[in-house]
C-alpha cells in the first residue's frame, strides 16, 4: 500500500482527491491537511510515502511546506507531488527547486492523478518530463541560483546523463542513446544526486538549467 497525505486549503477539492484515492487499489490516505503548517506537522507524525501538496495556500504556501518537510525528515524521504492550476507557475518552480518530485495540474483526470501517485511512489521522480522541462525553461534564467552547483565534482558520463535528463529523456531513452544499461543510467543519476546533494530528479533538472549545463530553448537530444 502506498500511503498518501493530501494537502489543499479548499475543502471540496481536498475531499474529491481523498475520495478518488481511497477508491483506488493499493493506495491508503493516511491524512488530510488544510494548510502548509498542518501539512508539516502531519508529515512528521505519520510519515507518508507520497504527499499531494497544493502550492498556493494562505499562510504557509506549498514551497515553504515542501522545504520544511524535506528538511525535517529523518527516515525515508516522502515524495511530494505539487498540485497547481497553472502549468507555468513560478510557485511550482520554487517547489521543484526545494525538492518536490514533480507536479500535476488540478484539472488532470482521475487516471492521470493515480498514475502520477504511482509513478512518484515507485521512484519515478519526474512525472510529465516535457511539461516540467517547459516550466524550468520559463523560470531558470529569471532566478539566480543561491548556491550554484559545483558540476566539477561530476564525471564526464555523469554530466552527460544529467544533461539528457534535463532535456526530458527517460532512463530507457538515455540507455539506448549512450549504449549502456538502464541500471547504469540509474547509477550515474544516483551518484550525481549524492554529489550535488539533490533530493529528486526534478531538482536535478533545475540545477542543470540554472548552472548553464543545459540552455533554455535547446533542442531535445535524440
Amino acid at each position: 500500500m502506498t500511503t498518501v497525505l493530501v494537502v489543499d486549503d479548499q475543502f471540496l477539492i481536498r475531499a474529491g482527491l481523498v475520495g478518488l484515492l481511497r477508491a483506488a487499489p493499493g493506495i491508503e490516505v493516511v491524512g488530510e491537511a488544510g494548510d502548509g503548517a498542518e501539512a508539516v506537522a502531519l508529515a512528521a507524525e505519520i510519515a507518508p510515502e507520497v504527499i499531494l501538496m497544493d502550492i498556493r495556500m494562505p499562510g504557509m504556501n506549498g514551497i515553504e511546506a515542501t522545504e520544511r518537510i524535506l528538511a525535517q525528515t529523518a527516515g525515508p524521504t516522502p515524495r511530494i507531488l505539487v498540485l497547481t492550476t497553472f502549468d507555468l507557475d513560478e510557485y511550482v518552480y520554487g517547489a521543484l527547486r526545494a525538492g518536490a518530485s514533480g507536479f500535476l495540474l488540478k484539472d488532470s483526470g482521475p487516471e492521470r492523478l493515480l498514475a502520477a501517485v504511482t509513478a512518484v511512489a515507485g521512484g519515478d521522480a519526474l512525472f510529465a518530463p516535457s511539461v516540467t522541462r517547459r516550466l524550468v525553461e520559463a523560470y531558470a534564467r529569471r532566478t539566480a541560483y543561491e548556491r550554484p552547483a559545483d558540476l566539477d565534482v561530476l564525471t564526464s558520463r555523469e554530466l552527460e546523463v544529467l544533461k539528457l535528463i534535463a532535456r526530458g529523456l527517460s532512463n530507457p531513452e538515455i540507455a539506448d542513446l549512450l549504449y549502456i544499461s538502464e541500471a547504469t543510467v540509474k547509477t550515474h543519476l544516483n551518484r550525481t544526486m549524492t554529489k550535488l546533494d539533490l533530493g529528486s530528479r526534478a531538482q536535478a533538472v533545475v540545477v542543470a538549467y540554472e548552472s548553464g549545463l543545459v540552455t533554455p530553448g535547446g533542442q531535445r537530444s535524440r
